[in-house]
């Protein structure tokens, strides 16, 4: 496999094909606003479950409402981007997949970390993180830069 160098990274050749970035950018923005949605409803049968729990330990179990929408979201981006398509629901439908640039496979622990550090640098750098993708080779975010990962189109 022919591979090169890029900031101490190791990059195969496939990845230096522009045509992997037409449009990701737009299509990464309606991808994460199709996950939100995904992750409200999932987090339905979520909240009825933590209300059975709250009445039956007296509204003790209610304080899980907290912590709720981060843990289904989680758990969401672990086995959908964490999975065999490398790509949450919502990517799959923009047609994204989530690549690593050593070529292997991103698994759930990786995903997490991806989401973690988006919210987290979201919370840091907005709009800067968003911004980067103009500057950043392979309109990439921060995140994606400091994890080695890159979004591109899901041709199959």
């Amino acid at each position: 496999m022919n591979t090169k160098t890029l900031d101490g990274e190791i990059v195969t050749n496939r990845l230096d094909d522009w045509r992997l970035y037409q449009g990701v950018r737009t299509s990464r923005i309606f991808a994460f606003l199709i996950d939100y949605v995904i992750v409200f409803f999932l987090c339905i049968p979520v909240a009825i479950l933590i209300a059975i729990i709250g009445v039956a330990t007296l509204g003790l179990g209610w304080i899980l409402y907290g912590i709720m929408f981060p843990v289904v979201a989680l758990a969401y981006v672990a086995t959908t981007l964490g999975g065999p398509r490398q790509a949450t629901k919502g990517m799959q439908m923009m047609g994204l997949k989530l690549e690593r640039l050593d070529g292997q496979k991103v698994d759930g622990l990786l995903a997490v970390v991806h989401t973690v550090l988006f919210w987290g640098l979201n919370v840091v750098l907005t709009p800067l993180i968003l911004l980067a993708t103009l500057f950043l080779d392979r309109k990439r975010t921060v995140h994606d830069l400091l994890l080695g990962t890159v979004v591109v189109r899901a041709y199959n």
